[in-house]
């Protein structure tokens, strides 16, 4: 029988979220319910896309903090674009559209890093801004509450849906299939293609990758168009969900998804990260941000609790691998 292995971030996040689970059961009746499940997995969707694309940068030892300036622009360039045409595009077009939007402002950071060399923290800082100003300045402010047809007949497709016995209702939207897929694609590319292996191998060593011949520069383009695609994808999602276009949303998140990509166990120094840990992560920042008021605690103190994972979840595994050298040597 093997053993739990508390060295490991994702059992020590794995055990916050049970704990977290427990304290909000206590503290109130309507936590364990079929209503709550649904609406953490509706809230996990659009963190959790952000998540795997954040995870893959991490993993190739990049960082990226414009991915939700990058998903506002997709998603109101695209419902701008759609509601001012006034073409009648089903919901594939419209998500095709935003992806591409994306991948390409997503390109925009992967020709400054891997062609120019410049630090990824500088350049995505740098986007951020760069992408946000002008969607404000030259694109729009204005909120959209007229999405076109085919994103509104998304938001009315549902996976599941039903009402309690106690009359509360429920429902699980289409737009969680994507998250699926998308961690789906991500888990095949990662272990089970070659670009996957390079990816880890540039996050651990860029000179040593170079040394046995790989395109650092393809795989680091690659890494950033990808999570640019991913962005837009969550991007358009939010505003089909929402049936409305904002361009202020989204904006803020960049703590909370880097939060749970670092807390699931992914390496700021890169070369390592697992979908699974991710996955934790994702799951203990929604119940953070969706359960606190059960616990009897003041929204404000979200930036608070998250604060304080973030450093035990990178502090704690610090400070066993330094005890662990420390025996051995």
């Amino acid at each position: 029988m093997s053993r739990i292995d508390f060295t490991r971030n994702e059992t020590l996040v794995a055990l916050v979220v049970v704990a977290f689970c427990a304290a909000a059961a206590t503290a109130s009746a309507n936590f364990l319910t079929v209503t709550t499940l649904f609406d953490l997995l509706r809230n996990s969707i659009v963190i959790g896309i952000f998540a795997i694309g954040v995870q893959l940068v991490l993993i190739s030892g990049g960082i990226d903090v414009s991915f939700t300036a990058i998903s506002a622009f997709a998603m109101y360039t695209t419902t701008l674009t759609l509601v001012s045409l006034g073409v009648d595009v089903p919901w594939y077009g419209a998500f095709g559209l935003a992806i591409a939007i994306g991948g390409i402002l997503g390109a925009i950071n992967g020709i400054f890093i891997a062609i120019f060399r410049l630090p990824t923290l500088i350049v995505t800082l740098g986007t951020l801004s760069m992408f946000r100003g002008f969607l404000l300045t030259f694109v729009g402010s204005e909120l959209i509450s007229n999405v076109p047809a085919g994103m509104r007949d998304f938001s009315r497709m549902m996976m599941m849906r039903g009402t309690t016995e106690q009359g509360y209702f429920y429902s699980l939207p289409w737009a969680f299939a994507a998250l699926v897929i998308v961690i789906a694609l991500t888990w095949f590319i990662l272990y089970r293609t070659l670009l996957g292996r390079q990816i880890f191998a540039i996050g651990g060593s860029v000179d040593s990758a170079r040394r046995i011949g790989i395109n650092v520069r393809a795989t680091q383009f690659f890494v950033y168009i990808y999570v640019g695609a991913m962005a837009g994808l969550a991007g358009i999602l939010h505003a089909s969900m929402a049936r409305v276009a904002n361009p202020f949303d989204l904006v803020g998140l960049e703590l909370s998804v880097i939060a749970a990509v670092v807390l699931g166990g992914a390496r700021l120094t890169g070369g390592y990260g697992t979908i699974t840990g991710t996955l934790l992560g994702v799951a203990l920042i929604v119940l953070v941000n969706n359960s606190l008021i059960l616990l009897g605690i003041p929204s404000t103190w979200q930036s608070v609790v998250i604060g304080v994972l973030i450093l035990l979840g990178t502090g704690v595994p610090a400070f066993q691998a330094k005890r662990a050298r420390q025996r051995a040597g």
